[in-house]
């Protein structure tokens, strides 16, 4: 039961009792009063009457008698010493018997008055009497009837009702105003600050314990708060996903990591997370209680999903780390693909060295075709050289130890230096190598620098047309600098230009062998620009020639 109830039907009670036992008192008290009045004033008057009798003549008395009777509204009765009834304004004395044996006439005959009490239990009714002895013997009587307790209480029933209904609907509303009185301090107290509040004294020891309580609370809340914070911190920072489910599979907290890397932020059951078969089944492993790894294709990127059991009353709960292996595995196929490559183009040179010096060896060849043969073996074997020259400088960018080799160089100075190395070979295939040059420094590795620059110029001038133009140029910006290498040669075709800076990508096979490419030039470029910062761009049609631009940063210029 509520506390409100139990103070309403308390009070309520109390009161109503109160109230009723109150009536009662009040009622006993005033019947009482009443009885105890009507009796002295039955006294009184037999006093009045007996003396006046007995001061007046016999037939004095006995109009008085009469013209008291009539007039009085109590019983008159006059009885002779012999107990026989000489007069009564109530009752015909005729049919009245003697009155000897009446205890109010035997003790008024023997001590001068007399009293008595008789009820009436049928009628609910107590009859009064006093008697007085007079001069002559006789004796007076005077009678009234009052209604005794209960017989008082069923003539008023009607009354006691209404009253009772009265006592009633008056507790009921004191009861209600005393307990909402009484409750309304309790139910307006400040919880939050149960030290301030002005109440009961009562409560002050228990709303004392209550402050203390919580100012522990609060100091837990804020820790836990800042611990929860520290949590979503690093968890909402993490590039890894992070997702933790319950024992029943529901999601209880997913990083914002997790739900970019699955493409949903559902709550719920793990399944609404992702639909992936691989995701499925790891989280279901671990769920089990085992140990799930996968690997998630999705959205061109390549995720490790990594699923650990988290035992809890017999039932297992899960938590999912996922990771981006995304370069790791591209690195591992262009591994392989490298691999591939390498031995194939190994292979080739090796093969016509072989071959030259098989049939040498063996004298097939005439004595004026050997210098012949003999270059070819030196052609090849210089290829190889080159070849295997590319393959350490990639390698070595691939390390990224050349970081320690940073210094500050002039990249006018590199790039005349190309133009000196190149021009020979330019003036050969009848390409005309011009340069517009802006003295400006960066940050880097010199050899790198001067690979790349020297890689660009030369396949400009290894693919394009005798009588054609090849433009260097170099110049500051506000952001760094802007290393520019143009031609107009037989340009790339749009099909080929995503991965011109692929290794040993080549977009016409057949044409490598005359230029006598390794086909890691450019490959160079690229991994020497991103480890100097740099940004390329390429614009080449096909046709027309092509435009590769290295964009410096201020960090390098």
């Amino acid at each position: 039961m509520k506390m409100k109830n139990r103070i309403f039907f308390s009070i309520f009670s109390s009161s109503l009792i109160a109230l009723i036992l109150c009536l009662a008192c009040v009622t006993g008290v005033m019947y009482n009063a009443m009885t105890a009045e009507l009796r002295e004033e039955i006294r009184n008057e037999a006093a009045i009457v007996s003396t006046t009798i007995d001061s007046l003549e016999d037939e004095s008395a006995q109009e008085y008698i009469s013209e008291a009777g009539h007039k009085s509204g109590n019983r008159i009765t006059l009885i002779s010493p012999d107990g026989t009834v000489l007069y009564d304004n109530f009752s015909k004395i005729s049919e009245m018997g003697n009155h000897l044996d009446r205890p109010e006439i035997s003790e008024a005959l023997e001590k001068g008055i007399g009293t008595a009490l008789r009820a009436s239990d049928t009628m609910g009714e107590h009859t009064y009497y006093c008697a007085v002895k007079l001069k002559n013997g006789s004796v007076i009587r005077i009678a009234n009837t009052t209604k005794s307790v209960l017989g008082l209480l069923s003539h008023l029933t009607l009354w006691l009702i209404l009253i009772g209904v009265l006592i009633f609907v008056f507790s009921l509303v004191m009861a209600g105003l005393l307990t909402r009185s009484i409750i309304r301090p309790i139910n307006d107290l400040d919880l939050d600050a149960p030290g301030e509040n002005l109440t009961y004294d009562e409560l002050a020891p228990l709303l004392l314990r209550m402050d203390k309580q919580n100012e522990k609370i609060n100091a837990q809340i804020e820790k836990l708060s800042e611990q929860k914070s520290e949590l979503s911190c690093i968890t909402g920072n993490m590039s890894e996903g992070l997702v933790i489910f319950g024992s029943g599979g529901n999601i209880l907290s997913a990083n914002a990591a997790a739900q970019r890397i699955l493409g949903s932020n559902a709550t719920g059951s793990y399944t609404r997370l992702c639909r992936d078969r691989e995701y499925l089944d790891a989280v279901e492993t671990a769920l089990e209680g085992g140990y799930g790894n996968a690997l998630l294709e999705k959205n061109g990127r390549t995720y490790s999903l990594t699923a650990s059991p988290v035992t809890e009353a017999k039932k297992y709960s899960a938590v999912l780390f996922i990771v981006d292996v995304t370069d790791r595995e591209n690195a591992e196929k262009m591994r392989r693909e490298f691999s591939a490559n390498v031995s194939h183009e190994l292979k080739t040179p090796l093969t016509s060295i072989m071959g030259a010096a098989e049939i040498i060896e063996k004298g097939i060849v005439k004595k004026e075709d050997i210098p012949h043969f003999a270059g070819n073996i030196h052609s090849e074997a210089m290829r190889l050289l080159a070849l295997i020259e590319d393959i350490i400088k990639i390698s070595r960018l691939d390390e990224g130890g050349l970081i320690q080799e940073f210094e500050e160089v002039y990249l006018d100075d590199i790039c005349k230096s190309v133009i000196s190395e190149l021009s020979e070979k330019a003036q050969h295939r009848g390409i005309f190598l011009e340069s517009s040059l802006e003295r400006v420094s960066v940050r880097g590795v010199r050899p790198v620098l001067h690979e790349m620059v020297y890689n660009l110029c030369d396949n400009g001038i290894a693919y394009n047309n005798k009588g054609g133009k090849v433009e260097l140029s170099l110049e500051k910006t506000p952001s760094g600098c802007i290393l520019k290498v143009s031609d107009n040669g037989i340009g790339i075709p749009p099909e080929h230009q995503a991965r011109i800076f692929e290794r040993f990508y080549r977009v016409d096979k057949s044409h490598s062998k005359e230029t006598g490419g390794t086909g890691l030039g450019l490959s160079i470029v690229k991994h020497g620009a991103a480890l100097h910062g740099g940004v390329i761009n390429l614009q080449s049609e096909v046709g027309k020639g092509t435009v590769i631009s290295i964009e410096f940063g201020k960090s390098n210029a």
